[in-house]
């Protein structure tokens, strides 16, 4: 599909469940069709042979990944499960367990693990859909003493989506979701990305004792490819955008859903065109965040960082120097605009011989979230509640209105490692 639209295919085989809901026989066209509290109740009262069919039913599965219940639904109606439902759902149906907003995140890790393993066992397989498992599997290897990986979605439709976990997300203090941009997939990036996640990882820990208050214990970061990136076939369409950031809002809700009473602060770090996926979630009225940093943003439809659900003065912008893209406005509005609002970090090289120089500046596109940099040290800061220490941050209120439509580079004349996050 190119730019006038967008599907996710699926490639799952179709299955024929039958269902028996109190006495009652139902066919899987019948399950097939129940969404919502209905679709949560239909799975917890199938035997194991019918779960293990409706597992592999595309469309139990598009329901259950693209038109879910609400995380508020399932956490409700999982922890009002018997344990012994749990485990058989967790063993006969992974696929769906392991991609619901909701349930918890160590059950969601062991059932997309269990997935990850029978795909790379089936012989002989798929070679494109055993090509993005192991880059998968890849992206989850730990060395002795690295922070826990969990594996909070799987999704190997179509060109797939995954979301890996570094720290916990139940008892953080801190998490930072990292959104993409153009040219992503989990084939081609999932450990780089995740790679790149755990730096910001390991800067917020080394800042951890500079961190605001806040509920919890230590940080997490979680490497969020959770939606389709654009390429150079579809960028002219926005359709990508709004359906990631339908995903995003319901990711961040599911965090907040698991933990409620004990809210972590919640920092959204968005690149490139995952800037302007992650500010058309955060103008819509159903997310919110303790922070917003892009970098590197081709612009939004959002006029103004008033119309953001981010906490007041908790908007930042990253431009590096000869970064094609900041600033171009390609897709609206600048964020960098005076008349935005946000708050503009310094990347500049800092003076010799001043506090500053133990940071490089980043430069071009892909540089944001390399250790040593500016930028990395900025959005941990930011992350862990100070952003207030970043370094000359010039916060932009508003004047005259420049933040329309400016003029913008071709696209097509920019090549997909200029724009990728890391080389």
């Amino acid at each position: 599909m190119h730019s006038a639209g967008v599907v996710e295919a699926s490639v799952l085989p179709t299955a024929a469940p039958t269902v028996v809901v109190s006495g009652t026989v139902r066919t899987d066209d019948t399950v097939a069709g129940e969404h919502g509290r209905a679709f949560l109740d239909d799975l917890a009262r199938l035997t194991p042979a019918q779960l293990d069919a409706a597992d592999r039913d595309r469309r139990v599965v598009a329901t259950a990944m693209d038109t879910p219940p609400t995380a508020a639904e399932v956490a409700t109606w999982w922890a009002g499960l018997d344990s012994a439902v749990q485990a058989q759902l967790e063993r006969s149906a992974p696929v769906v367990v392991g991609n619901l907003d909701g349930v918890p995140y160590g059950v969601r890790d062991r059932a997309n693990r269990a997935v990850l393993a029978a795909g790379l066992a089936a012989d002989p397989g798929d070679a494109s859909e055993r090509a993005m498992l192991g880059q998968v599997r890849d992206a989850l290897h730990r060395d002795p003493g690295d922070p826990p990986k969990s594996l909070v979605t799987l999704d190997t439709r179509g060109a797939g989506r995954a979301a890996i976990a570094i720290g916990d997300l139940a008892t953080a203090a801190d998490v930072s979701v990292v959104v993409p941009g153009m040219f992503f997939t989990v084939t081609g990036q999932m450990p780089d990305f995740t790679a790149t996640s755990g730096a910001l990882y390991d800067e917020q820990a080394t800042l951890a004792p500079v961190a605001a208050p806040g509920h919890g214990t230590g940080v997490a970061v979680l490497a969020w490819m959770g939606y389709r990136t654009p390429d150079l076939s579809n960028i002219l369409s926005l359709d990508l955008a709004k359906t990631g950031a339908q995903r995003l809002e319901r990711t961040v809700d599911g965090i907040r859903r698991l933990r409620e009473g004990d809210q972590p602060r919640i920092g959204i770090v968005a690149h490139s065109y995952g800037s302007t996926t992650a500010m058309m979630a955060l103008a819509s009225g159903r997310m919110r965040a303790d922070s917003l940093t892009v970098l590197g943003s081709p612009g939004s439809e959002v006029r103004s960082a008033s119309q953001l659900a981010v906490a007041a003065d908790q908007m930042f912008v990253g431009q590096a120097h000869l970064d094609p893209i900041a600033g171009s406005g390609y897709f609206g509005t600048d964020p960098a605009a005076a008349s935005f609002g946000a708050t503009v970090l310094d990347l500049s090289e800092p003076a010799p011989g001043t506090a500053g120089d133990l940071f490089r500046r980043p430069v071009g596109h892909n540089d944001y979230l390399k250790p040593g940099t500016a930028s990395l040290h900025d959005v941990a800061l930011i992350a862990l509640g100070r952003g207030d220490l970043v370094r000359g941050g010039t916060h932009r209120s508003g004047g005259h209105d420049d933040g329309g439509v400016q003029p913008s580079f071709d696209l097509y004349l920019v090549r997909p490692q200029d724009l990728q996050l890391r080389d």
